[in-house]
């Protein structure tokens, strides 16, 4: 009788969360056909990004809420790190200064913005990266002295390069954009903000 009773119970179970896993997907549904019936392509705004990849899909579903498991969270590193395009050259850090501004710049993604012009990266919108700055997100950890307290090693400016490219590679379902694999940022560009965070000579690293 209770071995009947548990059966009858963990089938109910399986059905409710079956029906909770089809009615989370009709509610996703129903709001994706609500944003792209009003959202219209204008500038560098443009409709792909209402359209999910598996990754992005199942982080949405961990933070919904559920923890990810270790094994999800290792297999979504492993795939991302494929990804990664790291310069044919085998050089990581480009110009500071460049990456300064690129750092600074929300130019990229909107409506208004020239679609001509190049996308910047916001960073200081997530994360403090000199001691210069009175006003900075707090998102993202602290990238003040990043080269400094790591060292200035090519294997330090390859994993920043990485981490750039495709911050889930090294943190799944990390909320920091996918510079690189989302072609918000070229590859010289990268090259830029990894100059700014690895360089000596960078604000960041005094």
């Amino acid at each position: 009788m209770k071995k009947t009773t548990f059966a009858v119970l963990s089938g109910a179970a399986i059905i409710a969360a079956g029906c909770a896993s089809m009615m989370n997907d009709a509610k996703h549904e129903q709001a994706l056909a609500m944003m792209k019936a009003s959202f219209k392509e204008q500038g560098q705004a443009k409709l792909d990004r209402l359209n999910q990849d598996e990754t992005q899909r199942a982080c949405s579903e961990y933070n919904a809420g559920n923890p990810i498991p270790k094994d999800a969270a290792a297999r979504i590193e492993q795939e991302q790190l494929k990804t990664i395009k790291y310069p044919a050259d085998g050089q990581y850090l480009g110009d500071w200064k460049e990456g300064e501004k690129i750092a600074q710049s929300g130019q990229g993604g909107q409506f208004s913005d020239d679609p001509t012009r190049p996308s910047g990266g916001n960073c200081y919108a997530c994360h403090q990266l000199t001691k210069a700055e009175v006003s900075f997100g707090t998102i993202g950890p602290s990238l003040n002295n990043f080269g400094k307290v790591r060292g200035f090693t090519p294997d330090m400016q390859k994993y920043a390069y990485g981490k750039v490219y495709n911050s889930m590679a090294f943190s799944a379902c990390s909320s920091m954009p996918r510079f690189g694999h989302q072609k918000v940022l070229t590859e010289k560009q990268i090259k830029d903000v990894v100059a700014l965070l690895m360089d000596p000579k960078s604000p960041v690293n005094q």
